[in-house]
């Protein structure tokens, strides 16, 4: 007899600062046994936090702590307060078709109430997805055709402006390299408008 899987719902909270202003979806957690810590991007070999670190910081383990084989959450947490950077995920609850987080094998059965997320912070400007399909989760909500990587497109949802930013994946299994996906993510914010290392898009 074959059971259909189960439905899972997503083990964290929205991560929201007073000041956000930019909010970045990726599609839904790995399960527990492969994180490094309780929060997003918490697998200890997807880039994301990398990626921040070479952006921000210059500096690929600036988020890393080799001792204990984990990402160091209170100052990935005070990164993210200081600059205004919201975080969640478009799949609220999912079903693994295989026993992986591979995109490609997850349905999402509930998506992200982003009229609610915008209601809760006004200021979001911009929605950048850390994947493809994040990416057409928000394009569809938007009524808008998915955008290339790094090219985005205005929104409008409800009455909120906002510009979609899609943006590559940051999961090993994504085949780009790490300095690759730092200048693509280094661009992003610099048109933004935040200060970002030279080698990756700062003046």
């Amino acid at each position: 007899m074959i059971t259909e899987p189960l439905i899972e719902r997503h083990p964290f909270t929205p991560f929201v600062p007073e000041n956000a202003q930019i909010l970045m979806l990726g599609t839904f957690p790995p399960k527990p046994e492969r994180w490094s810590m309780p929060f997003y991007y918490p697998n200890k070999i997807n880039d994301m936090w990398r990626v921040m670190g070479l952006v921000f910081f210059g500096d690929k383990g600036h988020f890393w702590n080799e001792s204990e084989k984990s990402f160091r959450l209170p100052e990935i947490k005070s990164f993210l307060n200081e600059r205004g950077i919201a975080l969640y995920d478009t799949g609220v609850a999912v079903r693994r078709l295989k026993d992986n987080a591979s995109d490609k094998f997850l349905e999402i059965v509930e998506t992200v109430n982003l009229e609610q997320f915008f209601a809760q912070a006004p200021l979001i400007r911009a929605v950048v997805t850390t994947g493809e399909k994040a990416t057409s989760v928000v394009a569809q909500m938007a009524a808008v055709d998915l955008p290339a990587i790094g090219c985005p497109v205005k929104c409008s949802l409800k009455g909120h402006e906002f510009e979609l930013w899609r943006m590559p994946s940051t999961s090993r299994a994504y085949p780009l390299a790490l300095e690759k996906k730092a200048v693509a993510y280094g661009r992003l914010f610099m048109e933004l408008g935040y200060d970002v290392r030279p080698e990756y898009g700062g003046e």
